[in-house]
């Protein structure tokens, strides 16, 4: 129940959940730098936010250079299928 707890957590702030959102949908990884721009938050906030997904095991990352690049998991993927789903169900 404490990892339940810990990935719900995760992604209920709605700059984890936006950052979840732009990573799901890019093609290949999201770089940070894209990232502070498109939501609007310092770099630091998106580190923050990034690191606490990650942490919730929602995204994994990978180092190319300076950069690092974000990408959602498996798990991550079934729950915003799962949350589309239900938004169909309510509206």
């Amino acid at each position: 129940m404490a990892t339940d707890l810990q990935v719900l957590t995760a992604m209920g702030n709605d700059t984890r959940y936006e950052l979840l959102r732009r990573i799901a949908n890019a093609d290949d990884g999201v770089c940070v730098c894209d990232l502070e721009a498109a939501v609007g938050v310092s770099q630091s906030a998106v580190s923050q936010a990034l690191s606490r997904l990650y942490t919730a095991q929602l995204v994994t990352r990978r180092k190319e250079g300076s950069w690092r690049y974000y990408e959602t998991t498996a798990t991550t993927s079934a729950i915003l299928e799962t949350l589309d789903d239900l938004r169909g169900t309510y509206e």
